[in-house]
């Protein structure tokens, strides 16, 4: 959010993934549906489980089905990033890699406020609170068109809304890549942070942050775990920092993926360009904290099962 700191197939195999599906879930019974297809909600869970599922197998970012998942697109103004710009849902479309649809987020400037176009998907129910949350995200280190140096945000995070200033009822988890540095950084720089709370002005935040300066150009799994203890974040299956559970979520919240500028500054020049950040899929298992090979065996389930959404997690 801001800168963190410190204090197609036979009957036989659509029936064989059925199972396999049924099995990582908790070897409750399920059944098969037909490659490509959509589960009604609560079809393809254990009784004990609540799973959000998405493989944004979507046309278009007014899809109907989109918001009937319980995703909005952002077109509302406001922070964060550059002040001034928009937030334009047109720019969040799907395409095909490696045979699998994608979300691709694409953030746009010519150095201006006016011409600054930002992007954010989010679920409309703050809902989700302790348990595993998991995504495969493409990063990118620079535009595919135009002149680089933007200090861009690329993210995935969860997120509930702060009451007051320095609210400790707040709570924000996140994913943060910085390609071209920002927030005092140089170069590429990837956060996770967790937050307590925060007070927008004057500045001043709570937070717990582990930081690793490198590129993180192209696809990553990204997870994190919330129980009763701690908050812990994991890369490509490697774990990525533990922090305290002075941080730890007090109501539910929202899952959200966005990229913005921070400012203007990195790329004065006013050529038009691009940046895209593209997420292949979202995982959510309420109140169990799975490994990344867990999380793993449960998409891959998902999807030899040709289940493409899911959403058992109920309202708070």
């Amino acid at each position: 959010m801001t800168k963190p700191v410190t204090p197609a197939p036979t009957r036989r195999t659509r029936l064989r993934a059925a199972v396999a599906l049924a099995c990582a879930l908790g070897c409750a019974a399920l059944t098969a549906l037909p490659a490509g297809a959509e589960s009604a909600p609560g079809s393809g869970g254990a009784a004990a489980d609540a799973v959000l599922f998405d493989d944004f197998t979507y046309t278009a970012h007014d899809d109907p089905r989109l918001s009937a998942h319980g995703w909005s697109v952002r077109s509302n103004a406001g922070g964060p990033g550059v002040p001034g710009a928009s937030w334009v849902p047109r720019n969040v479309t799907f395409r095909s890699a490696g045979g699998n649809t994608v979300m691709n987020l694409e953030t746009k400037t010519a150095g201006t406020a006016a011409s600054t176009e930002q992007t954010e998907v989010l679920t409309r129910s703050t809902k989700f609170k302790n348990g595993t949350y998991a995504a495969r995200v493409k990063f990118s280190d620079a535009p595919p068109t135009g002149p680089d140096g933007d200090r861009v945000v690329q993210t995935f995070f969860t997120i509930n809304d702060l009451k007051a200033p320095m609210a400790d009822d707040y709570s924000e988890y996140d994913f943060e890549y910085l390609p071209n540095g920002g927030w005092g950084e140089p170069g590429n720089i990837l956060y996770t942070t967790s937050w307590e709370t925060y007070r927008p002005d004057p500045w001043q935040a709570v937070n717990q942050h582990t930081e690793r300066r490198q590129s993180y150009a192209g696809w990553h799994d990204l997870l994190l775990t919330i129980d009763d203890r701690a908050i812990t974040y994991y890369i490509d299956g490697q774990h990525f920092g533990t922090h305290d559970a002075a941080y730890l979520p007090e109501r539910p919240m929202s899952i959200n993926f966005n990229q913005w500028l921070i400012d203007l500054a990195g790329q004065p020049g006013t050529q038009p360009r691009s940046y895209h950040q593209q997420v292949d899929y979202v995982l959510h298992v309420k109140d169990q904290v799975l490994t990344p090979a867990q999380a793993g065996q449960r998409v891959a389930a998902y999807r030899d099962a040709g289940t493409a959404f899911e959403d058992t997690v109920p309202a708070p």
